[in-house]
């Protein structure tokens, strides 16, 4: 990587020429259709709306690019995947979500495929990964959230089966999913003191008898991605059992470290995306005088101090990565990117809302929609305080 840009080159060869057809995409064909079909980010999408980019992706090998070569994908190092995510994240596509499979697709279900059984394969994941189904993921409870291990979400054995009840929310791409990933505690288990709750995992089909999706509750980014999955004394075969029973926590929360530092990426893009527009809007913005308003030093200092920050950010994002693609332990580097990755964008774009004025205050302005989209993140995926206890956990444990 040269000098320090905001559209950053890459020296490794292979890096370097998906990244560039994957801006070709972003920038061109799917910026054209994203157009003709007025797609905006508080829009309701529909199945037909996303369908188009997950093929048109996959034809393109960016569609679960990151899976090994058996399953169409290119088997790519995390830090090739990051720097595609970043991209995506940087593109302002309201379907950028969809081009690697972050929405219901292959990145979200990719890690289970080592815990599916032939059936499952063929009936749920190779579909998934063709762009042919979507899945949501269904861990969280209203009151499960940081702590899951309280879940009221039950299993209960039945003949050659099992029935589940329960009510999760925040089940990200419900809107568009066929099945979910759901996990459920074991009935009869955790329910004394002291007794441990065992959990298991469930591909459970979206239209089977007692098992409703309504609109999840709007999050403040606007997006209508969301979906509360309702489960009441819904049958799912045992075929359905994902991995063995009561091994179902490990199974959802199996590569946590890794997908925890594999957001930082796509959150760093959309802050590249802020950064970007708030240079131009400096260069662009006549103050009193006829000056741009960079020409102020106090801008400047602005600006000085958000590249910056985002430089850290970044810098520490892409050293964690390398780290993992070489095999090492980096749960302590994971925690402290996802801190400082949320809070560093946060107050980046903080300063781009002020910067941009009046018009980093309307709705539907890009920059007042990544403030709001940014700042979720200091809360998704593990809150800040979180982070915080994971990092102070393994400095005493350490040393």
């Amino acid at each position: 990587m040269t000098a320090f840009s905001l559209r950053p080159t890459y020296d490794d060869p292979r890096t370097a020429e998906l990244v560039d057809r994957l801006r070709d995409y972003l920038d061109g064909e799917l910026a054209d259709y994203e157009r003709e079909r007025g797609i905006t980010p508080a829009g309701r999408l529909t199945r037909a709306d996303l369908e188009p980019v997950w093929r048109r992706s996959r034809e393109l090998g960016f569609y679960g690019i990151h899976l090994p070569e058996e399953y169409g994908g290119q088997n790519l190092t995390y830090t090739q995947l990051a720097a595609l995510k970043e991209e995506v994240g940087a593109s302002g596509r309201v379907l950028s979500h969809c081009v690697l499979g972050d929405m219901g697709g292959p990145l979200r279900a990719g890690d289970i495929l080592q815990h599916a059984t032939e059936h499952q394969l063929h009936t749920f994941l190779l579909p998934l990964i063709r762009g042919e189904r979507a899945c949501c993921f269904s861990l969280t409870e209203t009151d499960a959230g940081s702590d899951v291990r309280s879940m009221g979400t039950v299993a209960v054995p039945d003949g050659d089966g099992y029935r589940l009840t329960g009510h999760k929310v925040f089940s990200s791409a419900g809107p568009f999913a066929d099945f979910a990933i759901v996990v459920a505690r074991m009935a009869g288990t955790g329910e004394q003191e002291g007794d441990k709750p065992l959990f298991s995992a469930f591909l459970v089909d979206l239209d089977s008898p007692g098992c409703r999706v309504e609109d999840g509750a709007t999050p403040m980014s606007g997006e209508h991605i969301e979906s509360d999955i309702v489960l009441d004394d819904c049958y799912v075969p045992a075929a359905n059992l994902l991995g063995e029973e009561g091994r179902g926590m490990r199974i959802a929360l199996g590569r946590v470290t890794t997908n925890r530092l594999l957001h930082c990426p796509t959150v760093l893009g959309a802050t590249r995306r802020a950064l970007d527009l708030t240079l131009n809007r400096t260069r662009t913005r006549k103050v009193a005088g006829g000056q741009p308003l960079l020409m102020l030093q106090a801008i400047q200092h602005k600006v000085a101090d958000m590249a910056t920050d985002f430089y850290a950010a970044r810098s520490m994002t892409y050293a964690a990565l390398a780290a993992l693609d070489e095999g090492r332990e980096v749960q302590a580097e994971a925690f402290m990117c996802k801190l400082f990755v949320a809070e560093s964008a946060f107050r980046i774009l903080d300063e781009a809302v002020q910067i941009h004025g009046k018009e980093g205050l309307t709705q539907g302005t890009e920059i007042e929609y990544l403030f709001r989209k940014i700042r979720m993140f200091r809360i998704l995926t593990g809150t800040s305080e979180i982070q915080r206890n994971g990092i102070a956990k393994m400095l005493a444990f350490h040393h």
